[in-house]
């Protein structure tokens, strides 16, 4: 009895702060409401039909987009993969882990689009400092999450590789990365898709692609021009969403099917 009485004091308390944190941003704000869902019809019809004449422009720029994000994700996984070890508690002592995963965990806070900014104030405008901001996220990212993945690596594997006389380089070599690599592969086609997504938005601050395009379209109240560069987004997303699945079908283990 005593645990029901507790659970709904907890349930009370979260409905409580929920409808709190509602009402401090406005969602229970009929009013505001309201007019903004006018104001999101007349946007709406200001979208369509989508603009066909910046469809060459947009797909150019698209291509850009799909550079940074290809070459930020393989810069991000070349330095992750090291990083992760240096970070894994079941190959190094406390003194060399702690100060890699602080330093992943910093990394890991900023978003990509603030790192992005943070290089085009050091390299100038252009898709280089894009492929860089996504890199450095996806450092961030991939680390914790293949540093996760060796730690979870089965102690007897690794203490039957010990045994033999393997040093720790061949440890890592022959258990390691074998034991993790289809979590490896499945975590870095996740963060390319990610990046794709996020190399759109990245050019808002100068750091090329489609987002540049994008924010100019906004400013200009170019909808319909806006709208074309929406579509052909959602084209390529979903190209490579598809495209992930499939080597993943080819590549991962296929999952046990129940009866």
């Amino acid at each position: 009895m005593r645990k029901v009485r507790v659970s709904w004091l907890v349930y009370g308390l979260l409905v409580a702060i929920a409808v709190v944190s509602l009402n401090n941003v406005g969602l229970l704000d009929i009013s505001k409401l309201v007019k903004g869902l006018g104001n999101t019809l007349v946007f709406a019809r200001e979208l369509v039909p989508p603009n066909p004449d910046v469809l060459p422009t947009v797909s150019r720029a698209m291509l850009e987009t799909f550079q940074i994000a290809f070459v930020g994700t393989a810069l991000g996984f070349v330095l992750s993969v090291p990083l992760a070890l240096l970070a894994s508690r079941n190959v190094f002592s406390p003194l060399v882990t702690g100060p890699v995963r602080v330093a992943l965990g910093v990394v890991r806070t900023v978003p990509s689009l603030v790192w992005a900014l943070f290089f085009v104030i050091l390299l100038g405008l252009g898709p280089g400092a894009g492929s860089l901001g996504i890199a450095f996220y996806t450092v961030g990212y991939l680390g914790k999450l293949y540093y996760e993945a060796f730690e979870g690596v089965d102690v007897e594997v690794m203490e039957a590789v010990r045994s033999v006389g393997c040093n720790r380089v061949q440890v890592v070599r022959f258990a390691l990365l074998p034991e993790a690599a289809n979590g490896i592969l499945s975590q870095l086609l996740f963060i390319f898709e990610y990046n794709v997504r996020a190399s759109t938005i990245i050019g808002f601050v100068g750091a090329g692609g489609i987002g540049f395009y994008m924010l100019g379209y906004i400013q200009m109240l170019q909808y319909q021009s806006l709208l074309t560069t929406l579509l052909v987004t959602l084209a390529v997303v979903l190209m490579f969403d598809q495209a992930s699945t499939l080597v993943r079908s080819r590549v991962l283990p296929k999952q046990a099917r129940t009866p």
